[in-house]
């Protein structure tokens, strides 16, 4: 089957496309990775997808398929995906949460690519993480720190240069979902952010579809999964394989956008130097509901002490 095959199956037209099955799917992104499908067709199929909205099946059909020209990873607990633009956010403050997950004990790997905003790569070594660009240098991080950052260029070259054809067609593409999806590692439990609230049950029935354990997904800070402390955040995934949803009320009684703290640096939060507490508990409740998502019988009370004994040490 060529990748032609496939667009003639979404763009036949009225009453006579239809959306792709599961298997398709795989082959069709196996054939988008191979480098050997015409970029015409790509594009054509990637838009296609966009006019006619993504199925779970097709969702987690790319996803399997991507993950399986990966390399083979180290063993985590943890996927923590980062692949927001970050145009209507501030500061990365989930990197610091990452950091508690890990210090609490749990191996966690974050991977991802955030287009030209270079803030979330910046934002790394100021909380403290390490960036590998092999599975051998991550198996190393993670055993020394707990965590690992993995640029998607370095860990799926090929699901690097789909993802970057948005700049080629102007829009984006079915793509920023499927990595998202990717959980390179193969961890039991995944936490992931969007900026569309629609994608949150697509990806929740994605991941049903791929024998997942656990998963969170929220509307997150610009796309990321990381909570504001002013808003009730609603949360959909799995626990135990099976669909899951939990609204966490608002820590804070006030109205406020993440970026209002631009000043503010990671450092600076990391080691106290904060003048409100608005920051802390976007730290500390981001990372309760990684740890939610982990099954941790206290998430709440672990996050508190992850924060409160946390190692500054690392911090630019």
């Amino acid at each position: 089957m060529t990748l032609s095959e496939h667009v003639r199956i979404l763009g036949r037209g009225q009453g006579r496309s239809r959306s792709l099955t599961l298997s398709e799917a795989q082959v069709a992104m196996h054939l988008m990775l191979s480098g050997t499908a015409a970029p015409e067709a790509v594009g054509a199929l990637l838009m296609l997808l966009r006019m006619k909205g993504e199925t779970a099946e097709e969702i987690a059909g790319f996803a399997q398929a991507a993950a399986q020209a990966g390399p083979k990873m180290p063993e985590v607990d943890l996927d923590w995906p980062s692949y927001a633009a970050g145009r209507t956010r501030g500061q990365p403050w989930f990197l610091l949460s990452a950091r508690l997950v890990a210090q609490s004990g749990y191996r966690v790997l974050l991977h991802g690519w955030n287009g030209t905003d270079a803030q979330v790569r910046r934002g790394l070594a100021e909380a403290g993480i390490a960036v590998a660009d092999t599975p051998d240098a991550a198996a190393g991080l993670l055993d020394r720190d707990g965590i690992a950052y993995v640029p998607l260029e370095s860990l799926n070259p090929g699901l690097f240069r789909l993802l970057s054809l948005r700049e080629v067609l102007g829009l984006r593409s079915c793509v920023n979902t499927v990595c998202r999806m990717l959980n390179p590692a193969g961890a039991r439990a995944s936490v992931q952010g969007v900026f569309h609230p629609s994608y949150r049950l697509l990806q929740v029935d994605a991941a049903a579809l791929l024998g997942w354990n656990a998963l969170s997904v929220i509307k997150g800070a610009g796309g990321e999964f990381e909570r504001n402390p002013a808003k009730d955040i609603a949360a959909f995934g799995l626990r135990n394989g099976q669909p899951w949803e939990q609204t966490f009320p608002a820590t804070r009684d006030e109205t406020r956008r993440l970026a209002n703290g631009d000043d503010l640096r990671l450092p600076d939060v990391l080691r106290g130097n904060c003048p409100t507490s608005f920051e802390t508990d976007i730290v500390i409740g981001t990372a309760r509901l990684a740890l939610d998502t982990l099954g941790a019988a206290d998430a709440a009370g672990q996050a508190q002490s992850a924060w409160t004994h946390r190692d500054t040490c690392h911090a630019a």
